[in-house]
């Protein structure tokens, strides 16, 4: 039986049960989803693989001894870069391993809250938060990388942290594309459903950076990492950042199909549409498709790592846990309604788990119908759809949150949202109809007017989405 200060239920009304109860169940799902955060961040996942070997360096499989006037060149970019850099100017200068630092220069594209310096790395603020399109601040980073591993030495070492976010904070158009036109396309495309694979290709077409092309650039560096933090279901490496260190199997025939697809070909920029068509007429050299001996890539975490920290919380807590995985795509709304059937399933005895219980689940939805002026994230309206099918006066204790792990959910400061009964009954008393904010797609200002956000800030990494659903072991009163 719930109680408050020792006082029976019956001396509170039914809405204050219902919020501090929810308020209850809210802190284990944050306390769960920031647990999953923590298994993804980068100075813990950059140790397991970057250490101090003797006057060298180790990294994951290989070792780099300097020569005399030979310096690790850092580049890189995505919303974990600036957390990256920092990890690996502490990892390289560390006075506990006996041997003098190593000499360390670079520069990494970074989102412009996090700008400044990491050691005598360069933090090169590229974009805003909350707006994850490309900048020319961006290309200008983009093209000093450019500049820094052509100039790289035989006996250099170059490691590239790269993360989530860097497709539109490593922007370098081809030439004849300016940024606006291909930062116009790109969101053309985004408005119309397209997903993260479909949207890279295009821009593998149209960078002088990506698919495999900064790596290419360096063709004299003895030794060449890409460190790597996975945002794409899957992780595959040439999608992830759009590949700008990995080999890239798409074609320009892939690209223009994207196009067609979407029926993009007659509202795109001229300049996009000349440069595809003379990639599709042998005009333009296509990606490459094999690098060098002398370049790997390094996958250092994931989303399934940040759902197995959130399980571990989860059982310490009591919990039991059943993890949906990483894969985990489609319409936003529609798995925001599986995530509530699921629970109602649990609660009603079906199938093998009983409550106490967090279902887990990651990977990465969209939102394919988006109106010109709509405001909010797959998240939001994630837990928009989970909001609809939970009753005002539920008591039971059902909590959703579900938030991406870089802070962000599409153009907004929020990561994500909350879902519960006393959200539902808030948005009753200011006569918010979830139907009309779905058709308008203002997810953010239907939670912003409730209390609904979950906001967290530039997290530091970037593992896709994780959400975190809890059902209680039983009713409130």
């Amino acid at each position: 039986m719930f109680k408050l200060d020792g006082l029976p239920p019956s001396a509170y009304t039914l809405k204050t049960l219902l919020m501090t109860t929810q308020l209850l169940h809210r802190e284990p799902a944050e306390k769960i989803w920031r647990a999953g955060l923590a298994a993804v961040e980068p100075h813990s996942a950059l140790r397991r693989i970057l250490r101090r070997h003797g006057p060298g360096l180790e990294v994951d499989r290989w070792l780099w001894t300097p020569k005399p006037g030979a310096s690790v060149i850092i580049v890189g970019a995505g919303k974990a870069a600036a957390a990256m850099a920092s990890a690996v100017v502490d990892i390289l200068s560390d006075p506990g391993s006996g041997f003098p630092p190593l000499a360390i220069r670079g520069l990494v594209n970074v989102l412009d809250e996090q700008a400044g310096q990491a050691g005598p790395i360069r933090l090169h603020g590229a974009r805003p938060a909350g707006n994850p399109l490309p900048t020319d601040a961006g290309v200008a980073g983009s093209q000093t990388m450019l500049q820094l591993v052509q100039n790289a030495e035989p006996d250099d070492l170059v490691l590239c942290l790269i993360s989530g976010g860097a497709s539109a904070l490593l922007p370098c158009p081809a030439p004849g594309v300016s940024i606006a036109d291909k930062r116009a396309l790109t969101a053309l495309l985004s408005r119309r459903g397209a997903d993260i694979r479909e949207l890279n290709v295009v821009r593998k077409h149209l960078s002088r950076i990506k698919g495999g092309q900064l790596a290419a650039a360096s063709s004299r560096a003895g030794l060449w990492v890409s460190l790597i933090l996975s945002d794409v279901i899957g992780n595959p490496l040439d999608v992830i950042a759009s590949g700008p260190t990995v080999p890239d199997p798409s074609t320009f025939a892939e690209a223009w199909d994207v196009l067609e697809k979407y029926q993009a070909v007659t509202d795109a920029p001229p300049t996009c549409l000349h440069h595809l068509r003379c990639g599709l007429k042998g005009q333009v050299p296509e990606t490459l498709k094999q690098l060098p001996d002398s370049i790997h890539n390094v996958l250092i975490a994931d989303n399934d790592r940040a759902l197995e920290g959130a399980a571990a919380c989860a059982r310490d807590l009591g919990y039991t846990v059943h993890n949906l995985g990483s894969h985990l795509a489609g319409e936003s709304w529609d798995l925001g309604l599986h995530l509530v059937k699921l629970g109602r399933d649990v609660l009603r005895g079906i199938g093998p788990i009983r409550p106490p219980v967090c279902i887990l689940s990651g990977g990465e939805t969209v939102v394919s119908r988006v109106a010109s002026d709509g405001k909010g994230g797959r998240n939001q309206e994630l837990a928009l759809a989970f909001l609809s099918q939970i009753p005002a006066d539920d008591r039971t204790g059902l909590t959703l949150l579900s938030g991406g792990t870089d802070g962000e959910d599409g153009p907004t400061n929020a990561a994500g949202a909350w879902a519960d009964a006393s959200l539902h009954t808030e948005a009753l008393r200011l006569k918010l109809e979830i139907d009309d904010f779905r058709q308008r797609s203002r997810s953010y200002d239907f939670f912003q007017q409730i209390g609904g956000l979950f906001i967290t800030g530039p997290t530091g990494t970037n593992v896709m989405d994780l959400r975190v659903l809890l059902i209680p072991t039983q009713r409130t009163p």
